[in-house]
């Protein structure tokens, strides 16, 4: 069995997805791993990863909306506000929707589903550089 690492830097420009697909892909291509499992993992408190619908970018926009709902900005019962009224929101946002996915590897490419996507979700309102590590194990 093969394992094989790489970490990817994403500038986000603010709240939003920025789809890390064909990132992903490249990198089992470029390893050569056809058959296994891909790691994905985000090393921040205030983005996150997702798989979601690829197709239409409305599905990545109500989720947006959503997250507004649950973890609004700047609501006062929030202590933790260090870096701005987007802070704890940032946070919850990240938690909920996690740091981590894994995908399957099937004859060199994400099994992933027709209309599935994976994306870098940033939860801050200005942008930042992320940093994302793929894991791939797999033969």
């Amino acid at each position: 069995m093969k394992i094989e690492q790489q970490t990817l830097t994403v500038q986000t420009r603010g709240r939003g997805t920025h789809e890390l697909t064909r990132s992903l892909a490249e990198a089992i291509r470029e390893q050569g791993v056809t058959r296994g499992l891909a790691h994905a993992f985000c090393h921040h408190t205030s983005a996150s990863l997702m798989i979601t619908e690829n197709a239409d970018p409305t599905v990545r926009a109500d989720l947006e909306r959503f997250m507004a709902r649950v973890a609004p900005d700047g609501d006062p019962m929030y202590e933790h506000d260090m870096e701005g009224p987007d802070d704890m929101p940032a946070h919850i946002r990240s938690v909920l929707s996690g740091s981590g996915v894994t995908v399957p590897i099937s004859s060199g490419r994400p099994a992933l589903g027709t209309w599935q996507g994976l994306y870098l979700w940033e939860h801050r309102s200005a942008g930042h550089s992320r940093k994302v590590t793929l894991t791939l194990f797999g033969e």
